[in-house]
């Protein structure tokens, strides 16, 4: 019998209350841009939660598609997931080492796009859970595979011609959770691109600015309200995130169901696909 989630975040207090529950599933999603000359799979083997086992975004994803980490085939997605151990039914709980978790962030909504509401994200992360000197462990976890359904649901993801569309007819609000240098095109982004700056008419809300910088926690549901407020984001309106790779955005995401607007998408492609075409158009900050 699966966990009752309190909603799309748990704490560690909470995590830790329900650790030992068997039908609990915990991904470790460390995710390190190849930049870093570290991946999230030796991360993994160095400490991780007890029980854990290592998500890997660039391995669950489309390789017939030459963008990072792009939403692999339903059936893939279904295959991989069940050979980490996770079965419908089960409750599965995100985290990763990056501060706000935006790797864990993707694989939640991963999950949500693949038809799975049950999973939640451990606010805080590693970071939190580990400076609470809260149990690891290094040993690597080898799950038993198990039998998982996936259904694809395509509302929540937007791609390349329709956010084209979406130029003209503005029926959806873009935000985009870069920094305010890439966003301005006065810094090179982190994946190849032929141009720098924006998508035309989006919105910039860099997704640090939801993060608690001392705990790595989200911040609280009105500081949200209010940051998407202020960047005259009406969250009752139709959104779509994007970012560099449609790893950050995700942030947003979590933010806006945390707000009540679950239907929300990530446009998937985002910088790396938008900055690499040929016939983009390419805004740029004043």
């Amino acid at each position: 019998m699966s966990i009752a989630l309190p909603g799309p975040l748990v704490s560690t207090d909470w995590l830790a209350e329900h650790l030992a529950d068997p039908s609990l599933k915990i991904l470790d999603c460390t995710w390190l841009h190849e930049s870093t000359n570290m991946d999230g799979r030796t991360q993994y083997r160095g400490r991780h939660l007890p029980g854990s086992v290592h998500f890997d975004i660039d391995h669950v994803a489309d390789k017939s598609n030459p963008l990072p980490h792009m939403l692999p085939p339903v059936a893939e997605f279904a295959k991989k997931v069940g050979l980490l151990g996770v079965a419908n039914g089960d409750t599965v709980i995100v985290y990763d080492r990056m501060c706000g978790g935006a790797a864990a962030a993707r694989v939640w909504w991963m999950f949500r796009i693949f038809g799975y509401d049950n999973v939640a994200m451990l606010d805080g992360g590693f970071g939190k859970w580990t400076k609470e000197k809260r149990p690891a462990e290094m040993a690597p976890v080898r799950p038993d595979p198990k039998t998982f359904t996936a259904v694809f649901d395509p509302a929540l993801v937007r791609d390349l011609p329709q956010m084209i569309a979406n130029l003209s007819g503005k029926a959806e609000q873009v935000i985009d959770a870069r920094g305010p240098a890439k966003f301005s095109g006065s810094q090179d982004d982190v994946f190849p691109v032929k141009k720098k700056g924006h998508i035309p008419g989006s919105i910039n809300l860099p997704w640090g600015d939801f993060i608690v910088e001392e705990t790595g926690a989200l911040i609280p549901p009105e500081a949200m309200a209010a940051r998407f407020a202020a960047a005259g984001v009406d969250i009752a309106k139709p959104i779509t995130v994007t970012c560099a790779s449609g790893t950050i955005s995700c942030v947003l995401l979590l933010a806006l169901f945390i707000l009540g607007n679950k239907s929300a998408a990530l446009y998937d492609g985002s910088w790396a696909e938008w900055g690499l075409a040929d016939d983009t158009p390419a805004a740029a900050a004043a």
